[in-house]
Order: structure tokens, then C-alpha cells, then sequence
């Protein structure tokens, strides 16, 4: 793995792919992994050549890396756009009261249980806009499944299967309902052409800024950890 020298070095990833007709750099804005694509054949040496050259490029672009922040008692996570501060609660079940999420039993599971109640409650909300949305546009969708993804927030399938990333629960209530339309929409057009935006807007007029702020803040949702 090569290393950009400098304060502080930098690793990068180098892969070759067939498809590269050129040089390219990615950097996650999840994890400041730094990807450098080139074709099969082009050199190391020019490579090394290549990230020098986008070395400011580089460095700007790790500094909006999202730092991952642990989920345990006393962190603070969205929920349905709301700011909620994690604390002990007692019973069995937990429960959103004054501001504050109550997580009863032991804390070292809270970040567990935490991401089990917002699956849970992401099912439940993303069913009802997705049955919603359906409904207007007269059409039915086959299944509906929730899963950790990075890359896209939902998905539909040709045989009319929803899925969706759990992590929209913590997103603004309207932004969650605008992917559901969008997957929706794709029930009537399998594509992203001007006749699929057309029945997004007929389904949420006010779309564009929802999905703006997926385009501009959603990264911010994958930076919560919720592992033991």
C-alpha cells in the first residue's frame, strides 16, 4: 500500500480495474479511505506521480471525513430528526421522554438495543409511507426489507421489492417519506428519467429539498456506531 508522505502520511488503496480508462481518487467521507483506480496497466511510479499532484486535492477532502462517534449511555442521537440524549431507563422496553432516550438494562448493550428499537421503529414508519405512497400511485409493492447500507438509501426491484437503509429513522421525517416516494415511484418507471421525477413530485411536490438534505447531510447517519 502506498504512502503520500507529508503531515500526516497518508495511506492509499491502489486497485486496478479493467473498466479504468484513467486515474481516479475517491476518498470516504465515512472512513478517510483514500482509493486510488487505475487502469491495468499504468505504472506505480506514475501513480505516485498522480497523487502528488491531487495532494491539496486529498487533504481537504479528509478534513469532511465524518467523525464515527460510539452509541452508549450518554451519546446523543437523532431520532425521527430529534436530537435525543441516551440515559439509564427503567422497565423493560425503551422510551423517548423529555428529550431523552431511555435505555434500561446493561449499559454496555445500550448501543445494541439502541439500533434494535430504531430498526423497529424505521420498519414501522417506512411501511406506512411506502403503503402510503403506493396507495396514491395504485400500485403494490412485493416485500419490504431494511438493511445497513452505505451506498444508496432504498432500492426497488423489478419484481417490486423495497428496500431501504434502517438508518433513515434518524433522518427528518420528511426525508424519510421522500425516499419512500422515490422508491415507490419506481414501481410506475424502472428508471431516473424525466417521466420517474415526474411521479416522484406528483407524490411529494416539495421533494427537491428533502432531497437535499440526504445529498448534503445524510452522511452524517452512517457515523454512528452501534456495535458492542
Amino acid at each position: 500500500m502506498p504512502i503520500l508522505p507529508g503531515s500526516p502520511p497518508v495511506e492509499v488503496t491502489l486497485r486496478r480495474t479493467a473498466r479504468a480508462r484513467r486515474m481516479s481518487l475517491r476518498v470516504s467521507r465515512l472512513d478517510g479511505r483514500v482509493t486510488l483506480s487505475l487502469p491495468p496497466r499504468a505504472r506505480e511510479d506514475e501513480a505516485m506521480a498522480f497523487l502528488r499532484a491531487q495532494e491539496d486535492w486529498i487533504r481537504k477532502a479528509l478534513v469532511n471525513v465524518v467523525p464515527s462517534d460510539a452509541v452508549g449511555i450518554g451519546a446523543e442521537i437523532p431520532v425521527e430528526g430529534q436530537l435525543l440524549r441516551l440515559v439509564p431507563g427503567k422497565g423493560r422496553s425503551l422510551m423517548v421522554a423529555e428529550g431523552a432516550l431511555h435505555v434500561p438494562g446493561d449499559a454496555a448493550r445500550a448501543g445494541v438495543r439502541v439500533a434494535a428499537y430504531l430498526k423497529h421503529r424505521a420498519r414501522d414508519r417506512l411501511a406506512l409511507a411506502s403503503d402510503r405512497y403506493a396507495q396514491q400511485l395504485g400500485r403494490s409493492y412485493r416485500t419490504l426489507t431494511l438493511r445497513d447500507t452505505r451506498s444508496r438509501w432504498g432500492s426497488c426491484t423489478a419484481d417490486a421489492g423495497l428496500m431501504y437503509s434502517w438508518r433513515l429513522i434518524m433522518a427528518p421525517p420528511l426525508v424519510l417519506d421522500y425516499v419512500a416516494a422515490h422508491e415507490v415511484a419506481h414501481l410506475a418507471e424502472m428508471n431516473h428519467s424525466s417521466r420517474f421525477w415526474a411521479v416522484v413530485a406528483g407524490l411529494m411536490p416539495d421533494y427537491e429539498r428533502h432531497r437535499h438534505w440526504l445529498k448534503t447531510q445524510g452522511h452524517a447517519l452512517h457515523s454512528y456506531r452501534f456495535a458492542e
